[in-house]
C-alpha cells in the first residue's frame, strides 16, 4: 500500500499542481494584450502579439510538462515499490525547487541559471531512477 504521507508524494503533488498552473501568466497576458475575444477564439493569432517573456513562459511550461512525464512515473515507481528513502525524498524536493527556479529563470531570460536548474532537475530524475534499480 502506498504511504500517502510520504515526502515523495507530497513533492510530486506540488510539482503536478505547479505545472498545472504555469499556463496562467501566459494566458492572462494574451487576454490583456490581444483582448478576450482574440485570446480565446483565435489563440494562434493572439500568440503573435505575445511579449518575449510570455513566449518564454509558454516554452517553460512546455518544458515542465515534458519533464513531468519522466518525473511522475519515477516517483510512482518509488511509491509502488515501497523503496522511498531519504535520498528519494530529497531528490523529489530538490526537483520541485529547481523546476520553480527553471520557470522563473526562463521567463526572466537568464539562460545560464535556467540551464543549471534544468540540469539539477535532470540529475534528480537520474538519482530516483537509479534508486529504483538498486544503485542507491
Amino acid at each position: 500500500m502506498i504511504d500517502t504521507n510520504s515526502p515523495e508524494i507530497y513533492w510530486l503533488a506540488l510539482t503536478v499542481l505547479m505545472t498545472a498552473l504555469l499556463w496562467i501568466p501566459q494566458i492572462l497576458h494574451s487576454v490583456f494584450r490581444a483582448g478576450p475575444n482574440k485570446a480565446f477564439l483565435y489563440p494562434d493569432e493572439a500568440a503573435k502579439e505575445y511579449a518575449d517573456w510570455a513566449i518564454r513562459s509558454k516554452a517553460a511550461h512546455n518544458n515542465a510538462v515534458e519533464n513531468l512525464v519522466i518525473f511522475a512515473p519515477l516517483v510512482f515507481l518509488v511509491l509502488l515499490l515501497g523503496i522511498g528513502n531519504e535520498l528519494t525524498a530529497l531528490a523529489t524536493m530538490i526537483y520541485f525547487i529547481v523546476r520553480v527556479l527553471h520557470y522563473v529563470m526562463h521567463v526572466l531570460a537568464i539562460p545560464l541559471m535556467r540551464t543549471l536548474a534544468f540540469l539539477i532537475g535532470f540529475a534528480c530524475q537520474i538519482i530516483i531512477g537509479l534508486s529504483i534499480i538498486g544503485v542507491f
